[in-house]
């Protein structure tokens, strides 16, 4: 059979011809409309001049036989999830994925050291669980409130998970509604707190005493915050409010939260030296406990579940406060008063005394935490959303480009970013101490009014000068 334009090879295939007749619209273009004895066709395309056209024959079509190809369905809204049942189902997930490690990781130690069966590991468990939520355990020789800061921030990360998933199944993604996620938190909140409640009526009674409502106060206000952050950020309110939020506020908050991360991040570096360098204390009092691995192993994941604790202590040491290490102690740059410590591994990184000319450089530390914060602060308003690393790279290529930013936003933004910090390591350092007993270690951790004055002052003028200084650099060169 003879091939055309119109049917190649001879094709009786619809799909084939309406693919020839669309290559000849495309390659084909018409002129001004004339008699039809005499219309004229151009072809486009400098490389293809002879380009054959052709006239489609309607009713030679209408005779083929058709093909309907199904349309793309548009996606029909599932059905929301009624808020109560979506906020118990994610609370209830979120409470079990951080109780079952802790749960393992005791009953473990417990069951391969003979120390109980199922039941006692699965009691213990629940009891570090719940002091991991900042709930006092009370124990035969005092009140066990040293929150394992490391536990709490997972804890937290589950619950903003949690927030996150609720905001989903009701359908309040993307919304922008601060009301709806606030909504989600308290649901989730509540839940929570039940979960808690339930939890210190199953410890409460055996070898150890727990408060009912404490334990649901506390549980309720963790779930509360912990789901809001996810709430917010899956409803994107945290972005509404951003953008309603004065500039210099904004931004103050962004660099005290930055100044008071790298204070932290200062501290957890120098404690993991002074760890490092006492390595051998450390395996000396790891060894003294007489345990067998699983216990060796169990007395590390504890020491490591209070390293976050350390980082904080280790930061308002070089802040100036310093911290406590029982009643009547203290231990700072300048003066080092301890009794005999707890026999844990984080302690063999304390300091003999007090620290010596070259040791009190350690106190430029924040300092320089702060100025890298301001530092960031000048880079981002000058390059938006950009990193700051990134626009360093590109300052070269386009500097003439560069909006500065004004003198008083960088000295507003500067000095409210001290506040900010202020806060921010106050509370750590609050939530970072507590009691070992009602014996000498009951006051561990250091000052937390101490500690957010201090950190306010210093990472304020820290931050305003880096902030100041980045621009006027910025203006010389």
């Amino acid at each position: 059979m003879s091939s055309t334009t119109d049917r190649p090879g001879g094709s009786e295939d619809p799909f084939a011809v309406a693919e020839a007749l669309q290559s000849v619209v495309r390659d084909t273009a018409a002129v001004e409309r004339e008699p039809p004895a005499e219309r004229v066709t151009e072809a486009v395309g400098a490389g293809d001049s002879r380009r054959d056209t052709v006239v489609v024959d309607e009713e030679m079509l209408g005779r083929r036989p058709t093909v309907r190809v199904p349309s793309q369905r548009r996606p029909t809204p599932g059905r929301r999830a009624p808020l109560p049942v979506a906020a118990l189902f994610a609370t209830v997930w979120a409470a079990l994925s951080t109780y079952l490690p802790v749960a393992v990781v005791i009953g473990l130690a417990r069951t391969l050291e003979g120390s109980g069966g199922l039941a006692g590991a699965a009691h213990a468990g629940l009891a570090g669980w719940l002091l991991g939520h900042g709930v006092p355990i009370g124990t035969s020789i005092g009140p066990l409130a040293l929150t394992p800061l490391a536990l709490t921030g997972f804890v937290v990360w589950r619950l903003n998970r949690a927030g996150l998933h609720v905001t989903r199944a009701i359908g309040a993604r993307r919304t922008g509604s601060t009301v709806r996620a606030i909504l989600v938190a308290v649901a989730v909140g509540s839940a929570y707190a039940m979960v808690g409640a339930l939890a210190a009526i199953l410890v409460d009674g055996r070898g150890t005493q727990v408060s009912t409502a404490g334990a649901a106060a506390r549980f309720l206000a963790l779930g509360v915050f912990g789901s809001l952050i996810g709430a917010l950020r899956g409803t994107d309110a945290i972005s509404v409010l951003a953008r309603r939020s004065p500039p210099a506020i904004r931004h103050g908050l962004r660099a005290g939260a930055v100044a008071a991360l790298l204070i932290l991040g200062a501290g957890a570096v120098a404690g993991g030296l002074a760890v490092a360098f006492g390595g051998a204390q450390a395996a000396e009092i790891i060894a003294g406990y007489q345990t067998g691995v699983a216990g060796q192993a169990g007395i590390t994941l504890i020491s490591v579940g209070y390293a976050v604790n350390v980082s904080i202590w280790a930061a308002a040491y070089l802040i100036g406060p310093g911290f406590a290490l029982g009643a009547g102690s203290i231990v700072r740059l300048t003066e080092v008063v301890v009794g005999p410590p707890p026999m844990l591994p984080l302690v063999a990184g304390l300091p003999e005394g007090p620290a010596g000319p070259i040791g009190t450089l350690l106190l430029a530390c924040p300092l320089i935490a702060g100025t890298i914060a301001g530092w960031a602060l000048t880079q981002r308003l000058r390059f938006g959303r950009d990193s700051a690393w990134q626009a360093v790279r590109r300052s070269g290529k386009g500097s003439a480009a560069v909006v500065e930013p004004r003198w008083s936003l960088l000295v507003a933004s500067g000095l409210f970013a001290g506040p900010v910090a202020g806060l921010l390591l106050g509370v750590l350092a609050w939530l970072s101490g507590g009691a070992v007993g009602a014996g000498r270690l009951s006051r561990i951790g250091p000052d937390p009014v101490q500690v957010g004055v201090v950190s306010a002052v210093v990472v304020a003028v820290a931050v305003t000068l880096g902030a100041t200084a980045t621009r006027a650099f910025f203006r010389r060169s």
